[in-house]
């Protein structure tokens, strides 16, 4: 059986704009591929409702699970909650569980749960809590979508809560051969090496270093034996 398939759908304009360098989907997608689950697609939406509603629903249904980040704090345009509510046709609105929350949060810390802060209490009806265990507001799970904050270390707390509870395939491994040759130099020898280990999935990344053209070439699978065995007849194609 092939593997879990995800998508992430990052919103905000700021990563738009270049004001915020995402973090995110480097971090999200490392995490996946341990768990045996295929990141097939990213999504950079700016804070616009009909573009939010409109990815949210399409990457629904063409994967098994969606992370979203942004968009879920106290401002006027952190706006996720209302879209991802619409997307599913449910209705929103400050939660009882995620209401107690905040409050204890805000009590303990002398601070006022106002109305700015109490929209991190609005949650769609049906969905499931993310616990968040750095800021406390939480996320939320709703349907196959796991909706989370762009704050890094507070998005990295929820898919810490997030993963165990789904179900993955098998971890995807990989092996890399790095070769002091351009791309061009071994484009065709790995072309003919790729038809041959069709099962695997076969990469060429180039890099420069002290002004010299490299390029690893990277093997991915999720047979440890196999890739092993793959790279020995890589190492011999290019007389490593």
């Amino acid at each position: 059986m092939p593997n879990p398939t995800a998508a992430m759908l990052v919103i905000g304009d700021e990563i738009l704009s270049g004001r915020t360098r995402d973090a995110n989907m480097h971090y999200l997608a490392g995490q996946l591929t341990e768990a045996g689950i295929n990141l097939s697609e990213v999504r950079v939406v700016s804070d616009d409702r009909a573009a939010i509603i409109a990815a949210a629903r399409v990457l629904s249904v063409a994967n098994d699970y969606v992370f979203t980040s942004g968009g879920i704090g106290p401002t006027h345009d952190d706006i996720t909650a209302d879209c991802i509510a619409a997307a599913f046709d449910v209705h929103v609105g400050v939660r009882d569980d995620a209401r107690a929350l905040l409050q204890a949060h805000y009590d303990a810390s002398g601070k006022e749960l106002n109305e700015a802060r109490l929209r991190m209490a609005r949650i769609p009806d049906g969905a499931t809590l993310i616990d968040n265990p750095v800021s406390i507001a939480p996320g939320f799970t709703l349907g196959n979508v796991h909706v989370m904050a762009g704050v890094p270390s507070v998005f990295q707390a929820m898919v810490a809560s997030v993963l165990p509870t789904l179900v993955g395939g098998a971890p995807v491994e990989s092996r890399t051969l790095p070769l002091m040759r351009g791309e061009g130099d071994v484009a065709a020898p790995l072309a003919a090496f790729a038809q041959e280990y069709s099962d695997l999935s076969v990469g060429s990344y180039p890099f420069q270093k002290n002004g010299v053209y490299g390029t690893n070439l990277v093997l991915r699978g999720q047979d440890a034996v196999r890739l092993d065995e793959a790279l020995g007849a890589l190492k011999k194609v290019f007389s490593v």
